[in-house]
C-alpha cells in the first residue's frame, strides 16, 4: 500500500491523537499577578530592568489589549498603555513556579519533553490517544494546574499526532485554550492560519519563502517533500513537510544538541568591564554545568558582547539599545571542566575591542559547540590520565552538590565573585534544567 493510501485509511479511522502539548498563557507576567494580588485584572509588562530604553519581555493579557507585547519599548508601551505597571523580572520566581508546574502535570500525564520554562510535551499512551480521552486529560491538566498552582496560571492545550502540531493546536486559541488539530481536520484548519503562525517560520524564513513564491498555508501544503526540502535548502523543509501531514516522529530525540548558549542584558550599573566580565564568568559556568549534564563536550567556545553607543550611532539592537556588537571564538581540545573553559574565556575576553567607543558594555553571551557525546569522545594523548579522572570526579562532585543546593553553592572563586555582581536572569524560550 503506498504512504498516500495509508495516510487515507488513517484519516477514516476513530480520531486518535499522540501528544498533548501545554503552553502556559502571558507566563511570566501571569507569574506576577499569581504571585501579587494587586496586580490583578491590571495591565503589567515584565522588564528585565527599569528603563524605558529596554523592553517587555512579557505582558498580561489586560496590556496584550493595548497593543502592547512581548519586544514592546517600555517607552512605547507607556503612550500606548498609560496605566501600565511595570515590574522587574524575577527569574527565581518563574522557575520555583516551573517546576511546581510540571510536578502538577506530571500527576496527570507524564511530561515526555520541557520545551521552554512555560511549554511542555506530553506524549499519550493506549487509551489516552483516543480523542474523548486526550479532550477530558486536557481539561483535568488546565484545571490541576489552576487549583494546584495558582489562579492567574492559565494555560492552552494541544492534541495532536505529532508534538509540532500540538503546540500548533496550543496557539489556536488563547488565553485558556483547548484545540485538537485531528488528522481528518488538518487540511482544512491549517489552511486557516498564516505562515507565521507556524514554530520555525519567523521574519526571515518568511521573507525566503516569499521570494520563492510561497505567500500563504496553500502554497505551503501544495509542495511535495522533496520540493519542501529544496525550498529550505535544507532537511528542516522535508521534516517540516512531513509533520504538517501528520506524522510522529520528534527530531529532537535523534538528534545530539550541537551547541548551547547563555545570555544576559546588563542592568544599567552593571555596564563597566569588570561587571561584565563576572557575567560572562557565571554565564559560562552554568553553560559548562549544562554540558557535563547532557555528557558532552565542547571543540569551541564563543564570546559575544554588545557594546551601548549614542542613539544616532549605532543600530538599535533588539534589547532597545542602540549599540555596536561584537563577537569571536576559539577553537579547544575537546574539554567539558570548568578550569579550562575559563581559561578559553579568558583569552577571548582579552581579544575584546577597546577604547572610549567600547566601555560600556551592555550585553554579553558565552556559546559552547562543536558538542560531541561521551561516546564519540577522543581522548587527548598529551594529558595525564589520572589528573584528568581526578579533575572529572571533582567536577562531578561540584555539579551534584549544586543541583541540590544551588547553582552557586560551589564554584571557582572567580565565578563565586560574580554570582555576588550579578542577579539571575533567564531568557524566555529557555530551559531550565540547572535552576
Amino acid at each position: 500500500m503506498t504512504d498516500e493510501n495509508q495516510l487515507k485509511d488513517r484519516r477514516t479511522d476513530e480520531p486518535e491523537v499522540n501528544w498533548l502539548f501545554v503552553d502556559l498563557n502571558s507566563y511570566f507576567a501571569s507569574v506576577e499577578q499569581d504571585d501579587r494580588p494587586e496586580l490583578r485584572g491590571r495591565p503589567v509588562g515584565v522588564v528585565p530592568l527599569m528603563a524605558d530604553t529596554t523592553c517587555c519581555i512579557a505582558a498580561s493579557y489586560e496590556a496584550k489589549a493595548h497593543g502592547v507585547k512581548t519586544g514592546t519599548l517600555v517607552g512605547d508601551a507607556k503612550r500606548m498603555c498609560p496605566g501600565m505597571v511595570f515590574v522587574e523580572a524575577r527569574h527565581e520566581l518563574y522557575v520555583a513556579y516551573h517546576h511546581r508546574i510540571v510536578e502538577t502535570v506530571e500527576s496527570c500525564v507524564p511530561v515526555t519533553a520541557v520545551c521552554s520554562i512555560d511549554e511542555m510535551g506530553c506524549r499519550l499512551m493506549g487509551r489516552e490517544k483516543k480523542l474523548k480521552n486526550a479532550l477530558e486529560l486536557g481539561k483535568q491538566v488546565k484545571k490541576k494546574i489552576l487549583s494546584d498552582v495558582g489562579p492567574m496560571m492559565r494555560s492552552s492545550v494541544g492534541l495532536a499526532t505529532n508534538r509540532y502540531l500540538a503546540k500548533v493546536a496550543s496557539d489556536m486559541e488563547k488565553p485558556d485554550g483547548l484545540v485538537a488539530l485531528t488528522l481528518d481536520l488538518l487540511p482544512t484548519a491549517l489552511r486557516t492560519l498564516e505562515l507565521r503562525d507556524l514554530p520555525g517560520i519567523g521574519a526571515r524564513t518568511e521573507q525566503k519563502l516569499d521570494a520563492q513564491g510561497i505567500r500563504t498555508m496553500d502554497d505551503l501544503l501544495s509542495l511535495d517533500s522533496q520540493r519542501a526540502g529544496a525550498v529550505w535548502g535544507s532537511v528542516v523543509g522535508e521534516r517540516l513537510w512531513h509533520w504538517l501531514q501528520g506524522e510522529d516522529f520528534d527530531a529532537a530525540e535523534s538528534e545530539p544538541m550541537k551547541s548551547l548558549s547563555h545570555q544576559h542584558v546588563l542592568a544599567p550599573e552593571m555596564r563597566t568591564p569588570e561587571k561584565a566580565w563576572a557575567v560572562a564568568l557565571k554565564l559560562l559556568h552554568k553553560a559548562a554545568m549544562r554540558l557535563r549534564s547532557n555528557h558532552l563536550w565542547a571543540a569551541n567556545i564563543g564570546l559575544s558582547i554588545g557594546f551601548a553607543v549614542p542613539r544616532d550611532q549605532g543600530p538599535v539592537s533588539r534589547f532597545g539599545t542602540p549599540a555596536r556588537g561584537w563577537r569571536d571564538e576559539i577553537k579547544l581540545s575537546e574539554c567539558c571542566d570548568t578550569p579550562t573553559l575559563i581559561a578559553a574565556l579568558a583569552r577571548l575576553w582579552q581579544s575584546r575591542p577597546t577604547g572610549a567607543e567600547y566601555a560600556q558594555p551592555h550585553f554579553v553571551g558565552v556559546q559552547l559547540g562543536g558538542l560531541v557525546p561521551d561516546h564519540l569522545h577522543t581522548l587527548n594523548l598529551f594529558e595525564n590520565t589520572d589528573r584528568e579522572q581526578n579533575r572529572a570526579r571533582l567536577q562531578q562532585t561540584m555539579d551534584a552538590l549544586n543541583h541540590k543546593y544551588g547553582l552557586h553553592t560551589l564554584a571557582p572563586a572567580t565565578v563565586l565573585d560574580a554570582y555576588k555582581a550579578a542577579p539571575t536572569r533567564i531568557a524566555f524560550h529557555s530551559i531550565p534544567d540547572l535552576f
